[in-house]
Parts: C-alpha cells; sequence; structure tokens
C-alpha cells in the first residue's frame, strides 16, 4: 500500500477514484459473470527493423502492451506475491482494486486463478563467446524447463543469439524436439541482444493468431551485455510490448558485483510486467527456470471492459492493487488504444 499512499500524497483525485474503484470492483464481483469473453482479433501490423524502430509513441515509465483493434477487452495477466516473494495463489476478484485510465471498469467478463490459458513461451540463449564456459548448465537448464513446464495445449520455441539469431525449433509441444534444439547450438561470436530481443518479438510473437486467449513469454538467459545490435534498449523492450510479451530474464553473471548487464536484464524484465534472476553459482540457472515455471502456473487472468473507451491511439494508464497491504501485485500498467482508422 506504499505505492498507494503515494499515489494519494501525488494526487488526492486519483486517490479517491482508486477508493471508488475498488468499491465498484469488489462490488462486480459478487454477481456472476455470464458475459462471455471475446476471441481477439488479429495482431496488430509488423514493426519496422532494428535500425528503423517507430519513434512516434508517448513516453511512459511501465510495462505497456497494444489492444488489438476494435476489440474494447483487456485481458490483463498478472502475478502476486507476499513481501517474501511467495505465489499467494488463492485471492478472489473482490480482494482488487483496478483503474483503467484513471477510471473504474465498466464491467468485469472474467476472473481466473491460476490460469490455465495455453501458453507460448521461447527460451532465447545467449550464446557469444561471453558465456562460453557457462553454455552447457544453460542447456541442461532449458531442457529441463521445457519438460516441466510444457502442457497439452501449450507451445514453445528456443533459440540462440549472438549476432545473429538461430531458431533451433520453432513453436512445437514436444520436449524431445526442444532438447534436440538445444544441443545443436553452439557458443561463439558477439553479442546484439537488443536486435536479437526485438527479431524475435516481431517474427514470432506479434505473429500469433489464434482463436481464443494466449499468454506469451520468453526466457532470456544471458549476461546482459550487448556489443554488437543496431537497435537500442529501448527499441527492444518496445517491440516486447506490441507483442504483449513478457520477459523474465535469468544472468549468467556469477560474480559479487553486478555489472551494466545485469542492470540492462532488469529493466527488460520489469518493462514487460515479469522479472530477473540473479543465480549466486552457475550451476543454479535451473533454480531461476524452477523459478519461472512456478510463476507461470500461478498467474491469474482478468478481462474486463473499460470505461469511456475511445480508439484514438492514445495511452491509458492500468493501476491494480491488492486491497491486503502484505501482498504485491506485478502487471503490466497500461496498454495503447488502437486508432479508428486502423
Amino acid at each position: 500500500m506504499t505505492a498507494f499512499r503515494n499515489l494519494r500524497r501525488s494526487s488526492p483525485f486519483l486517490a479517491a477514484s482508486v477508493v471508488l474503484a475498488v468499491a465498484a470492483f469488489s462490488a462486480s464481483a459478487q454477481a456472476p459473470q455470464t458475459t462471455p469473453a471475446r476471441a481477439p482479433a488479429a495482431p496488430a501490423p509488423q514493426q519496422p527493423a532494428p535500425q528503423q524502430p517507430a519513434s512516434q509513441e508517448p513516453s511512459t515509465d511501465g510495462p505497456i502492451t497494444t489492444l488489438k483493434a476494435r476489440v474494447l477487452e483487456v485481458n490483463l495477466i498478472f502475478t502476486v506475491t507476499d513481501k517474501h516473494g511467495h505465489f499467494i495463489k488463492d485471492l478472489r476478484q473482490q480482494d482488487f482494486g483496478l483503474l483503467d485510465d484513471r477510471k473504474r471498469p465498466e464491467s468485469v467478463i472474467r476472473f481466473t486463478q491460476q490460469t490455465n490459458l495455453p501458453l507460448r513461451v521461447g527460451v532465447m540463449l545467449d550464446t557469444s563467446s561471453s558465456i562460453r564456459r557457462r553454455f552447457q548448465f544453460e542447456q541442461q537448464a532449458a531442457s529441463e524447463f521445457f519438460t516441466q513446464v510444457l502442457h497439452r495445449n501449450d507451445r514453445a520455441f528456443v533459440e540462440g543469439f549472438d549476432i545473429q539469431t538461430d531458431m533451433a525449433q520453432g513453436f512445437t509441444n514436444n520436449p524431445a524436439l526442444l532438447g534436440v534444439g538445444i544441443d545443436k547450438l553452439r557458443p561463439g561470436g558477439g553479442t546484439a541482444l537488443y536486435d536479437a530481443l526485438y527479431k524475435t518479438c516481431r517474427d514470432e510473437m506479434l505473429t500469433i493468431r489464434e482463436e481464443g486467449s494466449t499468454r506469451k513469454a520468453i526466457v532470456l538467459v544471458s549476461d546482459g551485455d550487448d556489443n554488437y545490435s543496431r537497435a537500442l534498449e529501448s527499441d527492444a523492450i518496445k517491440m516486447c510490448q506490441r507483442a504483449e510479451t513478457i520477459v523474465y530474464a535469468i544472468s549468467t553473471n556469477v560474480s559479487l558485483n553486478k555489472d551494466k548487464g545485469d542492470d540492462v536484464l532488469k529493466a527488460i524484465a520489469e518493462a514487460t510486467g515479469g522479472t530477473a534472476f540473479y543465480p549466486a553459482r552457475i550451476e543454479d540457472v535451473a533454480v531461476g527456470f524452477r523459478n519461472i515455471e512456478e510463476e507461470l502456473r500461478s498467474q491469474y487472468s482478468l478481462e474486463y471492459k473499460p470505461s469511456d473507451f475511445k480508439t484514438d491511439g492514445s495511452f491509458r494508464t492500468i493501476y491494480l492493487h491488492a486491497i491486503d497491504p502484505r501482498y504485491v501485485v506485478r502487471a503490466r500498467t497500461g496498454y495503447f488504444a488502437p486508432r479508428a482508422d486502423q
């Protein structure tokens, strides 16, 4: 609730709106939700290549996403932990307060605990020369991750990257094929992390077209250093946000001191609604994968219809918090509405 107190001090109007929204949001939970969720429309058009990133978007400090044209429902995937980082899985709709563009939502369509929405997940392994001595541990951990995380309706891919990307295995539900792809990867070369992340979200995540909602995530295993990209860090983050993809980062830097690369991984993860993990030993990379697996199976899904929605291309903020101050909510903080001419 510290964030809420700060919000109240900085903007009394918004703080009062939050209180009203909590009451209305909780009240709506008492009535059964019978309105079916609409299937999302086709994803937004592809963005320019990394060397020519778009630059006309509003500036924001938190994670964003892009609503698909003419779809007036928002599907918000979020995680709740206690102050010690333990996942809280059994909260109800009335345990949360929600504001969309400083207004309570027009209606809540669906609220789901421990959502089992189909998962579309990619693992990106840094294969540059800087991680050569650590690469075997990354491969083993990634193979185990796929075996544990994939359920029947889930799909995953694996790729390596140095100055170029190497799609070792495209989307599949078969952990054995993913394991074969992982074993094919070999380290060597420079690092173009931003280019790789930009291209992967643009080509693999933004292009997903399926009936019904899915969850999209990337697990980025790297030391965070980049010495070859034409795209900027902000360009890569923006493309992840457009593709509505959460990034989880696992650092392969096991020195006692964090460096610039660790800060990069943190910035990318937090901007997209994910988190970064910093193993104390390279052998503990597998622990990071297990933490991500648990989080993916502990997420909530909230679908709602915003109030006063306008197809004007504006940025709409999302403020979601737990009523109980013991709990911390991690979710994206806004999205871009589509334009009427899209």
